[in-house]
């Protein structure tokens, strides 16, 4: 099948899955063997957070005055160091040079291109809405590292239910209005803004079941959360 009509799928692929602590390995080698299986018929664009060691960084400079900006760009470099990681696991398979603007466009026969994080103010989320923007992609995966989107926050609320179905109004009334450096929710609210302008679906899948992710890509009924 002619690398043309394949269609391109964007994985917004959250840090804390490539290094909760330590490398994860495991994970990846997973990762890995999943993806192979489509590429046959899907390309990726993964875009790779900085996660929850991006967050510690940033707690340890506010802890001596840092600015929100010099915040955001150690988080930024990590998801570099993540995004490097995600390449040399693809190597072959994947576009030589990691992106960091998300309004370059892309043109490549690799099955892979890989991107970190863009500039202070924006989350890998946002970039991976501008990068479905500039290479005409409607479908973003958010492989997070919870089932689904629930109408409150699970760790806070003992009733808070989990939700597979949902349009981008109701959405954004539960992830809010404000972003901030190590923000952690769902798909962060300055991306779902856009990206309800540009009509595209999001779904929100765990990373750790990566059964789930072949059972959407294999248009099979999956654990998790569409956002449409």
């Amino acid at each position: 099948m002619p690398n043309a009509k394949k269609e391109t799928i964007i994985i917004s692929l959250g840090g804390s899955l490539v290094a909760p602590g330590e490398i994860d390995i495991g994970f990846l080698k997973n990762f890995k063997h999943s993806l192979l299986k489509y590429f046959s018929k899907n390309k990726f664009f993964i875009l790779v957070g900085g996660g929850k060691i991006a967050r510690n960084y940033q707690k340890a400079l506010l802890e001596f005055g840092a600015k929100e900006n010099d915040r955001d760009w150690i988080g930024i470099n990590i998801t570099k160091l993540n995004a490097e990681i995600i390449k040399q696991m693809f190597l072959g398979n994947a576009y030589p040079k990691i992106i960091a603007d998300p309004n370059e466009k892309i043109k490549t026969n690799k099955d892979v291109v890989v991107g970190a994080g863009w500039k202070p103010g924006w989350s890998t989320d946002y970039d991976a809405v501008l990068t479905a923007k500039n290479n005409n992609v409607k479908t973003i995966i958010n492989l997070t590292n919870i089932d689904y989107v629930y109408d409150k926050n699970p760790d806070e609320f003992a009733d808070a239910k989990p939700i597979e179905k949902i349009d981008w109004k109701s959405f954004e009334r539960i992830v809010g209005n404000e972003w901030k450096p190590g923000l952690s929710m769902p798909f962060d609210p300055k991306a779902s803004k856009l990206a309800a302008r540009l009509k595209l679906k999001v779904i929100m899948i765990n990373g750790k079941n990566l059964e789930c992710l072949e059972d959407f890509l294999n248009g099979k009924e999956f654990v998790g959360t569409i956002i449409q």
